[in-house]
């Protein structure tokens, strides 16, 4: 039977259909220099070889059944691979700008949905991958993983040897998609019924003893799965409340080190002190706009992903909850965005995060893009390559991550390369008509952050 798409990614692939609603991932590689073109091909050529989404593209299905991975019978490597010299004046605002119209542009949706594009000819002697995925074909940590096929750990590029087999490509044909949906809907009621026949009786053996403990628990499991997808009726700020199709990227570096040494001091992780510095900024660009606020909606991915899981993929659920935006002290911040994401990681929906999804694909759509769009923040940490790689000979200097806001005002994601955080700012103009303002606001609020670290000692 055909793979089909989870019903999480099947619900963003969907939601695709509202233009502001599309789940893109943008990464931006800076390297030292122009990399082996033969190198990067084979890299990705092996990549698509080994993880079948990078090969395949998506088709619809007889519903219930979400849609299904199929080979692309068509498939052309160069046509997602390709190679541009920079256009004047070739300085990373020159990418910068490419990885925008890359963020806002739709994918292919007869094609697998990923590009990467080598930008040759910086003004420094550089150069740059823009890389473009669907979030349906990984998560941040998948997207390390695969990192690790294309990457090497020496200038040297390391001998593979000969590429695995070609994927067949192949088309299913209509009737053959009918007869793969309808063995799905099939097996998923023998799963429903055998997860019956195993669970109810147990629940039953345990309820007749304790009623009360039972109860709370069906109780306390139904009030996650509400907040889960609880209808949110408006944003939690004044200030931003439009949404366009128009967006501006920018990004910020903070050491590792210092930010990790701020969240151990205020008992948090390096995601609370995250998550506080853009917090911080987001009070600061409010009082600029001389607006107080409490709290936003802030929706963040958990990563569900296990050992057992395969290369590459979606592994993320996203969780929405909120966030103390007016608390002054960083410190504060850090323990209560601790506490609070503490919580989201203990919730019991989590483990029913598919069949939640797949109920709400059963939904109106408008309905379903009227909640997205009253989320402020979306907020994403992904622990990135720990050591310094190469791509065909070329040195990594740094790597940019840029997430899609999925209805929301703004997207700040981080990725960590060796011992900086770099921080991918993805925003939605409508609501944040003044980036640059935004973007002092928000390096103010990590500046913020930092003065819990002590200062680093000179070198001597």
């Amino acid at each position: 039977m055909a793979e089909f798409m989870r019903n999480s990614d099947a619900f963003a692939w969907e939601m695709e259909h509202d233009a502001s609603l599309r789940s893109t991932i943008v990464t931006i590689l800076l390297l030292d220099r122009s990399p082996d073109w033969e190198v990067v091909a084979d890299r990705c050529d092996r990549i698509g070889r080994v993880i079948p989404m990078f090969r395949q593209r998506v088709v619809p299905t007889l519903p219930p059944a979400p849609p299904r991975w199929e080979y692309d019978p068509d498939f052309d490597l160069h046509y997602h691979l390709r190679r541009v010299n920079a256009p004047q004046p070739g300085t990373f605002a020159t990418v910068l700008e490419m990885a925008r119209h890359a963020q806002m542009a739709e994918f292919d949706r007869a094609r697998p949905m990923w590009e990467i594009t080598l930008v040759e000819g910086l003004a420094d002697g550089g150069a740059a991958l823009v890389c473009k995925l669907h979030h349906a074909m990984m998560d941040g940590i998948g997207g390390v993983q695969i990192a690790m096929l294309l990457f090497d750990l020496t200038e040297e590029p390391k001998d593979l040897g000969p590429l695995p087999p070609e994927p067949p490509g192949e088309r299913s044909g209509f009737l053959g998609g009918v007869k793969d949906a309808l063995r799905y809907d099939a097996a998923l009621l023998r799963k429903m019924a055998h997860t019956s026949a195993r669970t109810v009786p147990a629940a039953v053996r345990h309820a007749v003893p304790h009623p009360r403990q039972s109860a709370e628990s069906l109780l306390g499991t139904a009030a996650s799965i509400y907040r889960a997808v609880r209808p949110i009726n408006h944003t939690g700020s004044p200030l931003m409340t439009e949404r366009r199709l128009v967006r501006r990227l920018g990004v910020h570096e903070v050491p590792r080190p210092a930010l990790r040494e701020a969240a151990h001091r205020a008992g948090g992780t390096l995601n609370d002190a995250f998550v506080a510095g853009v917090t911080g900024g987001l009070r600061r660009y409010h009082a600029r706009h001389g607006i107080e606020i409490e709290d936003l909606h802030v929706t963040m991915p958990i990563s569900l992903r296990d050992a057992k899981d395969a290369i590459g993929g979606n592994r993320l659920t996203l969780m929405r909850f909120d966030l103390p935006v007016g608390e002054p002290d960083p410190a504060a911040r850090i323990a209560t965005i601790h506490h609070r994401t503490q919580q989201l990681r203990a919730e019991r929906s989590l483990p029913h995060t598919q069949t939640i999804a797949g109920g709400l694909n059963l939904l109106p759509r408008w309905y379903l893009a009227a909640i997205l769009r009253h989320v402020d923040l979306l907020a994403s940490n992904v622990p990135g390559i720990p050591v310094e790689v190469y791509l065909g000979g070329a040195k990594v200097r740094m790597q940019y991550p840029f997430g899609p806001t999925i209805g929301a005002a703004v997207n700040v994601t981080l990725m960590t390369y060796i011992d900086t955080c770099a921080l991918g700012i993805n925003v939605d103009t409508g609501a944040i008509p003044d980036f640059d303002t935004f973007h002092t606001c928000l390096i103010e609020g990590f500046d913020e952050v930092l003065t819990l670290a002590p200062p680093t000692p000179p070198d001597h």
